[in-house]
């Protein structure tokens, strides 16, 4: 398998709800007019608590400094996972299940921070830009590694020393956070850059003054496969903590349970198969009783 590191260079933002009328224009002009920016990385998701912007740094010198903008100290890298198989058969899990056991598990254990973004085509691995060292010294072995320079992959040696790393050790118990599910059912979609001008006026709606998505515009496949939430924490996680993401990946994988993963701001979330859920929250109790016995 090939690990790419992207070229983005990403800042992670909160942005608190009360100001969101003060970001409404940059917003918009990220979102829905790409060619008036530089900006090349670019997420936004809400939560009932805020907005997470996960945006490179072009994009982040559209969004002006206020009180409502909080901004991570860290600057992220983005790794992306390429296996060359074929699409995900019936029996696969899909999305982070895929790469669980071959990089957010071993780069729990060496206490490497991560940040996931699943989206409909892919997934998405942040690392903290002051770790990419230990990532490559962890993953060399599993991943052919490439850097992307000037939008080519540029193989990165391979080194079989140690380079002065140390062996991976067994850290502080991991902390057992709360697990919730609410009721909410979402579905995973995505959209042709080319139509986005055609509903663009909805869109805007949705984001900035509704909270009701039209239920014609919801699913894109002929399955109507819904999926349920799963939020990881019952106070905010920060970004120190390594972990979060294996504690709730691994076993889901282990399982062969399909789950899409998105980090925000202050929380973590999965998105699991409606149908399934039960079976998962099963999954991840084990998986938490284990830790804490």
């Amino acid at each position: 398998m090939e690990l790419h590191i992207l070229e983005h260079r990403v800042r992670v933002l909160s942005l608190a709800r009360p100001g969101l009328w003060l970001y409404t224009h940059p917003l918009i002009k990220l979102l829905f007019l790409p060619h008036r920016s530089r900006c090349k990385f670019f997420s936004l998701t809400e939560t009932p608590e805020d907005y997470t912007l996960m945006v490179d740094e072009e994009g982040f010198k559209e969004l002006p400094p206020s009180e409502f903008l909080q901004v991570a100290e860290a600057t992220w890298l983005v790794l992306n996972v390429s296996s060359h198989s074929n699409a995900a058969t019936a029996v696969q899990a899909a999305g982070v299940t895929k790469i669980a056991r071959s990089v957010i598990t071993p780069l729990a254990e060496h206490h490497v921070s991560v940040l996931m973004l699943s989206t409909y085509q892919t997934d998405f691995i942040l690392v903290r830009e002051q770790d990419l060292s230990m990532v490559i010294h962890t993953l060399a072995q599993e991943f052919n590694i490439y850097r992307e320079v000037g939008g080519e992959p540029v193989p990165i040696a391979r080194d079989d020393s140690s380079n002065g790393f140390p062996r991976a050790q067994h850290g502080p118990s991991p902390t057992v956070h709360p697990i919730q599910s609410p009721q909410n059912r979402f579905c995973v979609l995505t959209l042709d850059p080319e139509t986005l001008p055609a509903i663009a006026t909805t869109l805007i709606d949705v984001l900035f003054y509704s909270h009701r998505f039209p239920s014609d515009l919801l699913l894109t496949s002929s399955s109507g496969e819904l999926w349920r939430m799963v939020r990881i924490g019952g106070q905010p996680l920060g970004f120190d903590e390594c972990g979060i993401v294996a504690q709730i990946a691994g076993p889901l994988a282990a399982a062969d349970i399909s789950a899409y993963y998105i980090s925000t701001f202050n929380f973590d979330h999965a998105l699991v198969p409606e149908d399934g859920i039960s079976s998962v929250i099963e999954v991840l109790q084990r998986r938490q009783e284990a830790l804490g016995s």
